[in-house]
């Protein structure tokens, strides 16, 4: 009977792995909305990641997250660091702007050895802007991470669909 027992957990666990080494690695998480106001207004709140407080979701969830900024302020090279025990800690830097039309980030999570990099590109729409976050990236060869790749989507996706709920908000009733 333990034999079986062990013969059974041994198959599932060899089981996990294989399933895990065919599962992608690559991972790709995008949401988009309008926001009545030219690009130019989402923009700024966008590149200028200190104002990421106003209508980012991980601020909101813990507000004791201890926050570390540097570089020049919403150009590329300005960087955050963050400390939080509820959202993990993190690095991110503004890679490439092309101001009121695309920004560029990277972004880095130590305790996972994890990083991606994300974009939020902006369309004008008669008169209106559509934006566009995407965040993508590479989890690696090991299998366990490759579980993460498939459930990034369902992860990370609502908190972008809030994230870009709080800025429309910010911005339209900034008029």
């Amino acid at each position: 009977m333990i034999k079986k027992i062990v013969l059974t957990l041994g198959a599932l666990v060899a089981l996990f792995f294989a399933v895990g080494y065919i599962l992608p690695s690559e991972f790709r998480v995008e949401r988009s909305i309008t926001i009545d106001a030219p690009p130019d207004k989402i923009y700024a709140q966008v590149a200028d990641l200190e104002r990421w407080q106003d209508w980012g979701v991980w601020f909101k969830r813990d507000p004791a997250m201890q926050v570390h900024y540097d570089g020049p302020r919403a150009e590329v090279g300005m960087r955050s660091e963050w400390i939080s025990q509820q959202e993990g800690s993190g690095v991110m830097e503004v890679i490439a702007a092309e101001p009121h039309r695309r920004l560029v980030y990277s972004l880095y999570f130590p305790e996972f050895d994890m990083g991606s990099t994300g974009e939020f590109i902006f369309t004008d729409e008669d008169g209106k802007t559509r934006v566009q976050w995407v965040d993508y990236g590479d989890v690696g060869a090991n299998p366990i991470n490759h579980y993460f790749a498939v459930m990034m989507d369902s992860m990370v996706g609502p908190d972008f669909e809030m994230g870009l709920a709080n800025l429309k908000t910010l911005v339209e009733n900034s008029r």
